[in-house]
């Protein structure tokens, strides 16, 4: 029983248990292993050996220039960041629209629900489609979906025109679930283990921060030209974006021969002695053989000379069963938008993998982590208007906006503090463990979570009520809701990590089910967000009370989560949920 993890009855080796230092997450250095015939980044003072393994091919993504890769993150982050926006972008604009369109407050908090309810429904369908045929199609389909939508939002001008934003609104949740969806996959796609970190965290950074920073211009915007106007910029953004997605940003899934995801190979055969990073190019190429791959060979079956490219060094027999003589693809044939299949599995099967994960409790716990968090903070963002347009502040949509630099800030100190503790807790409780490191050990980053999320909402519901008797400053209340944010990143971290550690190769589907969850969840909240305000009598620190109590639940659950994980990855490894329900 390592640190409270239960150890389990049945098999020697766990999937996702290994010494720190086989761990695929870490860089994995070349003075620590023997890296004959496998390739090693001297960029930096120290070698460090590529996971995955680049192939001779050319036209593989890992073998592409650095600078190459970084404008290609660059360009999807930054459209990202104009497809996230939309979310909130009626934060501010509530009591504007809710006059303009002659309705309730209840019918304008309906379209952020729509919107979410979209991407839900996109990232279910483009997950699949994505590992099918690649990423380009979407990313390119997604822009120009991103500019009709928007321009559509800004154009359904008239207080007739209410079901007109609806479904303008729908679309523009669809159009936006490939960026959220996949951007971060893209990430995995164009670097190896020890490059993802700065680059993940700049992509979760552009799909969160973004929408937090919206509301504080909407505001300003509505009140200067008018609330389309908020619309018709990301349509115009979005416009200019759109011809460099579609030059700059070519297809980054690449179909590579099993041999070379090192961190993959004991998933496959986990009785394979070598079949890591540690191994010789011998040992990866009997790991190969043994999973039904092509054996591994030298592209000209003679030893190789050790050659240097963009700081990639391919030692004496390279580990490679993709061969160089593939010519590289010309511009012109960079820009189509499929090139082939990525895998021989049917879409219907990808499409319905990640609806039995469910059924698995290390799923739905990270689902209840993330999603409930997330839900709680677009439940405050439906309704904050209401506490601040009226009485006893007045504020217009401009103030009303300032008021999410509040969130803004909170997403940014979320980062901050997953960040400073994700790897300090990981490594620190791995070295108590006597180097043996368990994938639940990240789960411990829920009691921040707690400490921090739970506060700001118990907090937010008592200042905001004070705040109408001007027993608080208005400033305290958004302290709180800076709070509570900063929890729930640091909740979407820990279940991240959590399921990216434990089940490696269900992560695609886990994360699909994530954003499944906190989609279809947060559209349920801002259905009936007005409702329950209104049948507390406008009182926040009842609802607030109720909702922060359910949080302190879920991140008890964590408990059992810590402690049975082990034993559930077991389990769950010699009884393959997807296998029984036939969508393996």
């Amino acid at each position: 029983m390592g640190l409270g993890v239960l150890e389990d009855r049945f098999l020697s080796e766990v999937p996702g248990t290994t010494k720190y230092f086989d761990d695929p997450e870490r860089p994995q250095f070349a003075a620590e292993h023997g890296v004959e015939g496998l390739k090693c980044d001297t960029s930096g003072p120290v070698p460090i050996i590529l996971v995955p393994q680049p192939s001779d091919d050319p036209n593989d993504p890992l073998n592409w220039p650095l600078w190459k890769r970084d404008l290609v993150t660059f360009i999807l982050s930054m459209v990202a960041i104009f497809a996230t926006c939309l979310g909130p972008i009626l934060a501010a604009n509530t009591l504007t629209l809710g006059l303009y369109y002659v309705t309730s407050f209840a019918k304008i908090a309906d379209l952020t629900g729509w919107y979410l309810l979209g991407v839900g429904v996109g990232a279910f369908i483009f997950v699949p489609s994505g590992r099918i045929w690649g990423k380009r199609h979407l990313f390119v389909g997604g822009t120009l979906l991103l500019v009709v939508t928007a321009a559509w939002g800004g154009a359904s001008q008239g207080e007739h025109n209410y079901r007109s934003m609806v479904a303008a609104r729908v679309f523009q949740g669809i159009a936006t679930a490939p960026f959220e969806s996949l951007v971060n996959a893209a990430v995995g796609d164009l670097y190896c283990v020890h490059q993802r970190g700065i680059r993940m965290a700049f992509t979760n950074l552009a799909v969160f921060g973004g929408a937090f920073f919206t509301p504080i211009l909407v505001g300003k915007i509505t009140n200067t030209i008018g609330w389309w106007w908020t619309f018709y910029f990301v349509a115009i953004f979005c416009g200019v974006c759109f011809p460099i997605v579609f030059l700059f940003c070519p297809e980054t899934a690449y179909r590579r021969d099993t041999a070379l995801n090192l961190d993959m190979l004991f998933k496959e055969n986990p009785e394979m002695p070598g079949a890591d990073v540690t191994g010789t190019a011998q040992d990866v190429e009997k790991s190969a053989s043994s999973n039904g791959g092509d054996s591994v060979t030298r592209t000209d079956g003679e030893p190789s000379r050790s050659t240097e490219v963009n700081g990639i060094v391919n030692s004496p027999e390279p580990v490679s069963t993709q061969s160089a003589t593939k010519p590289k693809a010309k511009f012109r044939q960079s820009l189509a938008l499929f090139n082939g299949r990525k895998t021989d599995e049917t879409f219907w099967k990808l499409l319905l993998r990640p609806l039995p994960l469910f059924l698995q409790p290390a799923f739905f716990w990270a689902c209840l982590i993330q999603g409930l968090m997330i839900g709680w903070t677009v439940f405050i963002g439906v309704i904050m208007a209401q506490f601040f347009i009226a009485t006893p502040l007045w504020w217009g949509e401009v103030k009303t906006g300032y008021a999410y630099t509040a969130a803004f800030i909170g997403a940014i100190l979320g980062f901050a503090i997953a960040g400073a503790l994700s790897d300090w807790s990981a490594r620190a409780m791995t070295k108590w463990n006597k180097g043996i490191y368990e994938p639940e050990f990240r789960i411990a980053l829920v009691i921040p979570q707690l400490i921090v999320g739970c506060a700001g909402l118990y907090g937010f519901g008592t200042t905001i009520d004070g705040m109408l008797v001007e027993k608080y400053h208005y400033a305290v209340p958004l302290a709180f809701f800076c709070l509570e944010v900063a929890g729930m990143v640091i909740g979407a971290v820990a279940s991240s990590l959590y399921i990216v550690d434990a089940y490696r190769d269900l992560a695609i589907e886990g994360f699909t089910c994530m954003i499944i969850f906190k989609n279809i969840f947060s559209f349920a909240l801002t259905l009936k967000a007005f409702d329950w305000l209104v049948a507390s009598n406008t009182h926040a620190e009842p609802l607030f009370n109720i909702i922060a109590s359910i949080q302190v639940a879920v991140c008890a659950l964590s408990i059992p989560m810590y402690v049975f994980g082990k034993r559930i990855r077991s389990f769950f490894h010699r009884h393959d949920l997807l296998e029984t329900f036939k969508v393996r």
